[in-house]
């Protein structure tokens, strides 16, 4: 600096106050050319206290942007800055024994503290006025703070990195730095809290509003782990200014930035809780409320809740200016609620903490999703059909559709209609109706589930609230959408009911069950016929064998129950139990559902289609073609005599005479060569079952032969189940002394090799039936006989004491079913890619009187199994007849004429055969 300027400089600082405010106009243009020609820092730091000091003082509003403000703020930031530059250079070799050095990075220190005291005087001369300042006033004072509070805060922020361990050395003046600043931006917010813009104001003011509160945004990235309450009250400011100047600056501000800045606040603080939370209760300080970490704790959970409050009101206000923030609001919601129960990913905490937490971040998500139900985009976001979420994210994901349904009753009929139906037209992003939504939702939670996972169920009558597993809740949630549901979106919720019934997962179409149930049983009866009918439809239509058909008749059979009597009579006509290709329906009705006229006549209907099918397989010489029609006709029977408590006796006596001839027909190695024989078998042991103490003692002895080849042939499992269950039975039963001989070994020998067998769900259920049969049998000789191996003893008595042999731990048993759950999905989708359109294919094979194709030749004969199996066919046939005739005996339907030249044919080819065996 010149000699002339020094002079000039050391004259005025001499002046009183009243000749700088006379000597202004004169010496304020001198002094704002030397502050933006100085290059020392000394210099530009001394010149800019004497002006703020001396001369601020007396310069009115109109003439601060002008005459001083615009003349020296720039230069301030580039000194600032300049300054921060040199610090940055030579911090890294800070250390005690630089004293140079030490002293240098002190002083610059000092100066910025300086520059910063000397913005304070601007932004304390404006504020002290009594004219309230507009924008114009003072243009170029926000822009300059800002600026420098930002460097400032990073610099601090970064103190430890950037002094290299050395910080002790400089910490007193950082943190006096730190104070200035926070004073700084306090006294700036106040001001410009005073400014207030209206629909006149200028592209320019609106600009430099826009500019600051981005500048803010700027701030609070730079501040968030800085400081608790300047983060928060620069936050408060923010939004703010965005809602006092809201239809000036709404189209201008960087609206994603902000809303996904406060979606990061609220996840950092949350997630900083619960480590908090965590860190407290394995140090044992719960109980310590004064304690260090549980007053950071309280201070974090309530910085959670503050950007909880505020991102909810930021998107009530700008709510159409965050359609592309909708994937970051989703993703929030999942990860917040995914550390709360009943999410298996939930940390164990002390119940006061898990209570803050929860008023802190999970009660405000409800206000939160309030405010994104009228938005097209986020809709789309939830609803996608093939939405990828992390397996941490799906019951959460679940949760969150259920609470949208929860919160639609009331919402404008655009909501909605956005909600329910689901995309209309092919130009819009595809999005599901919510109640298949759910239901698809539901499907993937298939750990939670099995686990399962609980949660608060819903208080009734004052009666304590109770833990409800995630169907439960979610049944409950959707039948109380169904009660106001308006009437024109049934049609929508018929279909997801449709859908979700006949797809793979049993349990989702269990829950699908309940709803419709609901919805049959809250609607008036007429509707209940219209479903039931539709239903009958479908499982007629379905093939018998697939596993829409069970789903299908789960629903049919409790539907059944909510009809009238007289609407009970109307599906008996629509599809008439006399018909075989009605059979199907008839399966899945239990007849104590139906009214007693209704019921009659159903038993009547089946015991006679039953009785005709079978009377036309023997005149039609008992090809196997018509056997899959005899099945059809058993699983009917099967129907009638398991859905009576007390079956009539006439019923009783009809369902025996026809087991008993099936039983002589049955042929044990007739089993592996036709696998129809089988479903036939496993439904002779079911009636058999039902029927045991009705039935002679020599066809339990048939059926035992059966059993000992199908467990020697190593059968299918479900038909092996069939078998238990018969087994089980016969505790029932007393066994005369002439046939306990022939059926006891049999049994105790059936009994032992299942109990010994290496599945384990054949062998739980063997453990099953044999206790069942033990508690009732007389005949104690078989339990003993039966535990001959001394590993099968140890079992069945672990079992009958409930010994648990190996504990599993929590860990495993999650990692066992997370397994299981992706066979089971896999198993499912390989069922559903086989799946065909129930709605639109021929009717179920098994109705049609073709024989069925020719099996491939044997590629080796024995003549001795072939002698056996002709025997033992014609044997089955004899018996077969004896029992019919014996039955026609008693009754007063005599045999035919014919039958006696018949059996004397027969007679003479015995004695042909005979003869040819002894001449061979």
């Amino acid at each position: 600096m010149s000699q002339t300027n020094t002079s000039l400089l050391d004259e005025v600082v001499q002046w009183s106050q009243e000749t700088c405010r006379q000597e202004l106009k004169s010496v304020l243009p001198k002094l704002t050319s030397l502050h933006y020609q100085s290059d020392s820092w000394d210099d530009h730091i001394r010149i800019l206290k004497i002006i703020t000091d001396m001369f601020l003082p007396h310069i009115g509003l109109r003439d601060l942007e002008d005459e001083c403000f615009s003349k020296i703020l720039p230069k301030v930031v580039t000194v600032f800055d300049s300054m921060m530059k040199e610090i940055m250079e030579q911090a890294g070799g800070l250390s005690s024994q630089n004293t140079e050095l030490c002293a240098l990075l002190r002083n610059i220190l000092q100066a910025m503290m300086q520059i910063i005291d000397a913005l304070s005087a601007c932004v304390r001369h404006v504020g002290s006025l009594e004219d309230t300042p507009d924008l114009d006033s003072i243009r170029s004072l926000p822009a300059c703070i800002l600026k420098v509070l930002k460097e400032t805060f990073q610099h601090c922020k970064d103190s430890e990195v950037v002094y290299c361990g050395r910080l002790s050395l400089v910490a007193d003046l950082l943190q006096g730095l730190f104070k200035e600043a926070y004073s700084l931006q306090k006294g700036l917010l106040e001001l410009l809290d005073k400014i207030s813009l209206d629909s006149s104001a200028s592209e320019e003011d609106v600009s430099d509003i826009v500019t600051v509160i981005h500048s803010l945004l700027d701030i609070c990235s730079v501040i968030s782990n800085l400081d608790i309450a300047l983060h928060a009250n620069t936050w408060k400011f923010l939004i703010k200014m965005s809602l006092k100047n809201q239809s000036l600056v709404e189209e201008h501000l960087h609206h994603s930035d902000i809303s996904n800045s406060l979606c990061d606040n609220l996840l950092s603080s949350f997630h900083n809780c619960v480590e908090l939370a965590e860190q407290i209760k394995h140090a044992g300080l719960q109980e310590a409320t004064q304690s260090p970490e549980y007053k950071l704790f309280q201070k974090t959970a309530k910085m959670c809740r503050f950007f909880a409050n505020t991102l909810i009101h930021y998107i009530k206000e700008f709510r159409y200016f965050l359609t592309k923030c909708c994937s970051c609001f989703h993703q929030l919601y999942l990860q917040i609620i995914s550390k709360f129960p009943p999410s298996l990913s939930t940390p164990e905490l002390p119940v006061a903490l898990s209570q803050e937490l929860n008023a802190a971040a999970l009660v405000p998500m409800e206000a939160f999703l309030l405010q994104l139900l009228p938005l097209r985009p986020f809709a789309e976001v939830v609803l996608q059909e093939n939405l990828r979420l992390n397996p941490e994210h799906e019951l959460p994901h679940c949760l969150l559709l259920v609470s949208i349904m929860g919160q639609l009753a009331g919402q404008p009929e655009e909501v909605l209609q956005l909600w329910y139906t689901g995309s209309q037209f092919s130009e819009e992003n595809l999005r599901l109706p919510l109640f298949q939504a759910v239901f698809t939702s539901f499907r993937r939670c298939c750990v939670e589930r099995k686990v399962p996972v609980l949660l608060p169920g819903v208080m009734l009558k004052g009666q304590a609230q109770i833990q409800v597993t995630v169907h439960q809740h979610i049944c409950v949630q959707l039948c109380a959408s169904v009660a106001w549901l308006p009437p024109v979106y049934f049609p929508v919720l018929e279909c997801c009911l449709v859908d979700a019934v006949l797809q793979a997962d049993t349990q989702t179409a269990l829950l699908a069950t309940d709803v419709w149930c609901f919805t049959a049983r809250y609607g008036t009866a007429e509707l209940c016929l219209h479903h039931v009918l539709l239903i009958a439809q479908l499982v007629k239509v379905c093939g018998t064998e697939r596993y829409q058909s069970f789903h299908l008749g789960m629903l049919l059979k409790r539907m059944v129950f909510l009809m009238t009597s007289s609407h009970q009579m109307e599906l008996v006509s629509h599809f008439p139990p006399s018909e075989v290709e009605n059979l199907p329906v008839w399966h899945h009705v239990l007849l104590r559902a139906l009214s007693q006229d209704v019921r009659h006549q159903v038993v009547t209907d089946v015991i006679g289609i039953t009785q005709k099918v079978l009377t036309d397989w023997q005149n039609g010489g008992y090809k196997l073609g018509q056997i899959n029609k005899v099945n059809a006709v058993l699983m009917s029977l099967l129907s009638v005599v398991r859905g009576q408590s007390s079956p009539e006796e006439e019923c009783v006596l009809s369902s025996v005479r026809i087991v008993s001839q099936l039983w002589l027909r049955m042929s044990p190695d007739q089993l592996q060569t036709h696998p129809v024989l089988q479903w036939m078998l496993q439904l002779l042991l079911s009636l058999s079952a039902v029927l045991v103490t009705h039935i002679e003692p020599h066809i339990i002895c048939q059926a035992l032969v059966c059993l000992d080849a199908v467990v020697s042939q190593k059968c299918a499992d479900w038909l092996l189940l069939a078998a238990l269950e018969f087994l089980s039975s016969l505790g029932k039963i007393f066994v005369p002394p002439d046939s306990q001989s022939q059926i006891l070994p049999k049994l105790s020998s059936l009994f032992g090799a299942l109990l010994a067998d290496k599945s384990w769900l054949l062998h739980q259920h063997a453990l099953e039936a044999f206790s069942q049969f033990a508690e009732s049998t007389n005949h104690e000789e078989v339990i003993s006989q039966s535990l001959c191996a001394e590993d099968t003893k140890t079992k069945v008595v672990n079992y009958l004491s409930k010994t648990v042999n190996v504990q599993e731990d929590n860990e495993s048993r999650l990692e066992r079913l997370k397994q299981e759950t992706l066979m089971i999905k896999q198993h499912n989708e390989k069922l559903e890619c086989k799946k065909e359109n129930v709605l639109n294919k021929p009717p179920p094979e098994g109705f049609s009187d073709s024989e069925p194709c020719p099996k491939r030749a044997r590629q080796e004969t024995s003549a001795e199994q072939e002698y056996g199996r002709f025997i033992q066919t014609a044997e089955s046939a004899l018996k077969a007849l004896q029992a019919l005739i014996e039955g026609n005996t008693n009754s007063s339907a005599p045999p035919p004429q014919w039958l006696e030249s018949r059996l004397q044919e027969l007679q003479t080819l015995l004695t042909h055969i005979t003869t040819v065996r002894h001449k061979t």
